[in-house]
């Protein structure tokens, strides 16, 4: 079979082919009476596997070797190419990444294009002062698309750099809560932290229903977190985990103060007053959580409240007595 021949029942040139044969990785057979080339089929045979071994990604050289040296084994030259194809694929998803990060902020000319990439190095900067510079840029100065944000908002161990990530997020809008919420299903417990504290920034109707959603979360921390943030919010879901949390001795002050600003509402106080009351009356619950739960009342207003600390007063714990009576004085000063 002549040269012209077998590039087209092969795939490979002719040129390529004269190549191999320069090379030494596969010689004619035969030569016609002209001179031309002439491939038997052992030849043919030999080119599909040299484009076999090109395919895995082999040099030349390497499909050479593989070829024709007995004592060459495949193993260590395998795991060495699988080792290069993954570092290839994660830099080609690098690249793809940042080449769709660029198209999302809709650059208008070249120099758009620059300051975004710009920013987004910086975003994934070593200096923390850097990526919290970048962070505070995204909105003062070129837009960065909010997958961006929220990637380098659940990957931030710094808090200043965190909290300025966080404040670009909220106003970025909701953009980045599908993201997030992905983030609050991690299975890294500190991005699943994070993801919810990012939530819990972002002042809107979807945000406060995915951390309602949050409530549920098998993460107590993500539980907690959320809780805090709808009892900031006004939402009466969370008041069961803020007195979980008074009891358990965890953000305590921080859930007393969300109580007491969700028992603004005159018929969730007395809701407030009646779980803090139930959960005194609990053989259970320690004594220095009683004291917590005591001292959680004292701005939660209403009758049911006032009638609580009449009767803890003169409670059999001296601790918790004293603290109803305090709280009593300071009520009936006010």
């Amino acid at each position: 079979m002549l040269i012209g021949d077998v590039a087209r029942r092969s795939g490979v040139s002719a040129r390529m082919l004269r190549h191999y044969e320069s090379l030494g990785l596969v010689r004619p057979t035969g030569r016609t009476e002209a001179g031309y080339r002439e491939y038997a089929s052992e030849d043919i045979r030999r080119i599909f596997h040299i484009e076999s071994l090109r395919s895995l990604g082999l040099s030349l050289r390497e499909v050479g070797r593989a070829l024709d040296d007995p004592g060459f084994t495949p193993s260590e030259l395998i795991d060495d190419l699988i080792r290069q194809t993954r570092k290839r694929i994660a830099s080609e998803t690098e690249l793809l990444t940042r080449l769709r990060r660029i198209g999302a902020a809709e650059p208008s000319d070249w120099e758009d294009v620059l300051q975004t990439v710009a920013l987004l190095q910086a975003l994934g900067s070593e200096s923390a002062g850097k990526r919290q510079r970048a962070a505070l840029s995204s909105v003062e100065e070129v837009p960065v698309p909010v997958e961006a944000l929220v990637e380098a908002a659940l990957s931030e161990t710094d808090p200043n750099v965190a909290g300025a990530l966080r404040w670009a997020l909220a106003q970025s809008g909701d953009g980045g809560l599908v993201l997030l919420a992905e983030g609050l299903g991690s299975p890294v417990a500190a991005v699943r932290k994070r993801a919810v504290q990012a939530v819990a920034e972002i002042p809107n109707g979807e945000a406060t229903a995915l951390l309602q959603h949050a409530l549920t979360n098998a993460d107590i921390v993500v539980r907690r977190c959320a809780a805090l943030a709808l009892g900031a919010r006004g939402v009466a879901d969370a008041v069961p985990t803020l007195i979980d949390m008074i009891v358990e001795g965890t953000n305590d002050a921080d859930a007393a103060d969300a109580l007491s600003a969700l028992a603004s509402d005159p018929a969730l106080a007395e809701q407030i007053a009646t779980r803090l009351v139930d959960c005194l009356t609990h053989r259970t619950v320690e004594s220095s959580a009683r004291r917590r739960l005591t001292q959680a009342l004292a701005d939660i207003p209403g009758t049911t409240t006032s009638r609580a600390l009449a009767d803890l007063s003169h409670d059999d714990d001296r601790a918790v007595a004293l603290t109803a009576t305090y709280i009593l004085k300071l009520r009936n000063a006010r």
